[in-house]
């Protein structure tokens, strides 16, 4: 994904609602260097940093590589990373991939005061107190959700009511799906 510009940036500033909370999707770059220091991820920082001041965004989102494996040495450079990025945002979110247990990634999230991502509907609630899920879609990005899992989606949420827990909707029809899951949870649109 790239950069917006800067034209881009104002816009969204000018248009966004009062009380609107902006959350930034980190750049791959950063993940595809897993998440290791070094020039590339310096300056995708410095860049996400500039985006961030201009739209007031407190929340810096990261997803790794499907391959980003829970190593030693990963999860040590995750850490590393984390832990860096926490002093520019002050809510960071990663989504650790297919090949982490949700739980491992959990405690790496207690470890850095960060919040692992992930999907309620394949990986259940998180056991933390706070809580980040992101809904890719069932069949991926390009799939949207049957009555049914957003039926399931707000079961799952009720059940973790004591939760304080962010649930995003990353597919195409995200708008939709967001529309029909708050519908579902009786909140009002």
């Amino acid at each position: 994904m790239a950069v917006p510009g800067p034209g881009t940036v104002r816009r969204w500033r000018r248009e966004a609602p009062e009380g609107f909370e902006f959350a930034l999707l980190g750049p791959r770059q950063i993940a595809q260097e897993g998440f290791r220091e070094g020039k590339v991820v310096e300056t995708a920082l410095k860049t996400l940093g500039e985006v961030a001041k201009e739209l007031d965004a407190k929340t810096a989102v990261f997803v790794a590589p499907p391959d980003f494996t829970s190593s030693r040495a990963n999860r040590s450079a995750l850490k590393d990373f984390l832990k860096s990025v926490r002093k520019q945002f002050a809510t960071v979110v990663f989504e650790p991939g297919p090949a982490w247990k949700p739980d491992d990634a959990d405690d790496l999230a207690e470890e850095t005061n960060t919040l692992s991502a992930r999907d309620p509907l394949q990986q259940g609630l998180s056991k933390r107190n706070v809580a980040y899920y992101r809904l890719p879609g069932p069949a991926g990005h390009k799939s949207r959700y049957e009555d049914p899992a957003i039926e399931k989606l707000a079961g799952i949420a009720v059940a973790g009511k004591t939760q304080a827990a962010t649930y995003v909707f990353t597919n195409v029809d995200m708008f939709a799906d967001a529309k029909r899951f708050k519908k579902a949870m009786g909140i009002p649109a």
